[in-house]
This record gives C-alpha cells, structure tokens and sequence, in this order.
C-alpha cells in the first residue's frame, strides 16, 4: 500500500454511492457498488487474523457481484432475479451474498464509529464491538471463539494508520466520510430486501 491511501479511495467510492441513494430516481447499479466494496476488502487484511475468515468470505462475494455485474444491471434487478429463480437463500444466490457484502460493509461503519470515540491505542474494544454487534449474531460458537482468540493479535491503532498511510486527524475525517456516506447506502439494501418480504436476518 505504498504512497496509496485506501480511506480516501473508500470515502470517495461511497460517496457517488451516497449521492445515488439520495437522488431517489437511480437504482444502485451493481458494477459501481461491487467496484466500491472491493475497495474495503484491504482493510480486513489489515486487521489480521480476527478478522481473517471476513476477509475471505467478503472479497469471496464482492468478485461474485462484480461477475453478476456483467448480466445484471441494479440492485434491485439482482434480487428480482433470485426471486424469481427461487434461489433467493441458497449458497452461492447474488441476493445471500449482497447481503454479506452489506454486513462486511457495517461491520466497518460500526468498527470506524468506536476508533473515532475511542481513546487509546489499542483496536480491541472498537473491533470487538464492531464484532459484536454485526456478525456474532450471525455465527456459531466456533467461529466467535476464533475471532475472540484472535482479538488478542490485531494491530495496534497507531500500526493500522500506518498501513493505511494516514495520520490520526487525516484518517478520522476519512472514517467518518464513510459512516456518513455507508449508512443511507446500508439503510438502502435493507430496505430492498425488507420492501420484499426477504427479511436481513438469515
């Protein structure tokens, strides 16, 4: 990640994502919003081993949107699609992984929010919150003991800024363009599924 600077790409990304959701008459195009997401995929790398199998699982369903992308043009579209194909919860459906890709995306909201209200230097507490309120719901016992061992082994904040090529004050402007961008984005795919009777729980 040298010379590059991932926030700012991510902040920018989500931003024309934002400006899409707030003009109510564009529907999210698949190709800009799976181009945006792989932005985000370094970030779980940088936070190691905890956040390991999130990395594999999110740059896993972000390649499989981008692929739709070529034959399916909206958000709206992809899910229209499982429903009528009847694979809207299979493994592997577009509509199962959107709403993976969404929680990777949350995760990280949630995870930016508690870095920036966070004193200290240690990613523990913003991570596991972030954890906990995201994804734990949705995993079994071996998977929340794995990611609690390995909680011990994330990078400290200052290590994570330096990846990241930020300073503190750079990165918590960047960080909040996010939230301040990723929430009507997320707000928007849960209304998706919601407005379809496919509920987000699952």
């Amino acid at each position: 990640m040298a010379n590059e600077k991932p926030l700012r790409k991510i902040s920018e990304a989500f931003k024309e994502l934002e400006a899409a959701v707030n003009s109510q008459t564009a529907e999210i195009e698949v190709a800009p919003f799976s181009s945006a997401c792989s932005l985000v995929s370094p970030l779980f790398g940088c936070l190691g081993i905890a956040f390991k199998f999130a990395e594999i699982d999110y740059v896993a369903k972000v390649h499989d949107l981008a692929e739709a992308s070529k034959s399916i043009s909206t958000l709206p579209v992809l899910l229209d699609r499982d429903i009528e194909g009847d694979c809207v919860r299979k493994a592997g459906s577009h509509s199962r992984n959107l709403l993976r890709v969404k929680r990777g995306l949350d995760m990280v909201r949630v995870l930016f929010e508690q870095i920036i209200v966070t004193k200290g230097n240690s990613l523990k507490d913003p991570a596991s919150k972030a954890y906990a309120q995201v994804f734990a719901p949705h995993h079994g016992w071996v998977i929340r003991k794995a990611v609690a061992a390995g909680m011990y082994a994330l990078p400290t904040k200052e290590q994570l800024l330096h990846k990241l090529n930020e300073d503190e004050n750079s990165a918590s402007v960047q960080m909040q363009n996010y939230i301040a961008a990723s929430t009507p984005l997320i707000l928007y795919i849960d209304k998706l599924f919601h407005s379809r009777k496919l509920g987000v729980d699952w």
